[in-house]
């Protein structure tokens, strides 16, 4: 008989994202353990096609310099050139989770693209469990050639998404739990 632990269980049940965040951000022992989670995400050939870059500090300030560079280039207004600077500054840690697609006769890309967005996930997760709030962001600046370019990302691959984590400064009223069956058949 399996025994449920109602902490790991709730854990899963009532996380949810929170945009509000501040200082402070994980300290190093925790933020080893946010990475460890994304380590253990599946992985159809232990591949490991993702990579993980961290931003807090000055790497924030890097951020936002990208950000703008790469709004400037597509000639963006000033008033998106301002919203794109402030970004970065939204949490005190970014963790930038982009893929590291491997050649493979039996895992396609799109395996190895969801395989990243585990770890996104695991790690968000993980930054939850922690005591910590986190928001995973997409958006146009994930697509962006340049900013692929600015972090060293190579134009064939992708940036899963921005991994927000800090203090959360704001709690939210709990969101109502979607019915799965709402999206549920059986055979």
């Amino acid at each position: 008989m399996n025994v449920v632990d109602p902490n790991n269980i709730n854990l899963l049940l009532n996380r949810q994202s929170n945009p509000v965040l501040t200082e402070p951000a994980p300290e190093q022992d925790h933020l080893q353990l946010i990475l460890s989670a994304g380590m253990r995400v599946p992985d159809h050939g232990g591949l490991q096609p993702w990579h993980f870059t961290i931003a807090q500090e000055e790497g924030l300030e890097r951020l936002s310099t990208i950000f703008v560079s790469a709004a400037k280039k597509n000639n963006a207004h000033q008033i998106k050139l301002d919203k794109v600077a402030k970004m970065p500054s939204r949490a005190p840690l970014i963790i930038i989770v982009s893929t590291k697609f491997k050649e493979h006769i039996k895992v396609p890309q799109q395996e190895q693209l969801i395989t990243a967005g585990c770890c996104v996930h695991s790690m968000q997760m993980a930054a939850y469990a922690l005591g910590y709030g986190a928001m995973w962001r997409t958006g146009e600046l994930s697509y962006n050639n340049l900013v692929k370019e600015y972090l060293n990302i190579e134009n064939s691959e992708e940036i899963v998404g921005f991994l927000y984590i800090g203090t959360i400064a704001k709690q939210l009223p709990q969101k109502r739990s979607k019915d799965p069956q709402d999206c549920t058949s059986y055979l």
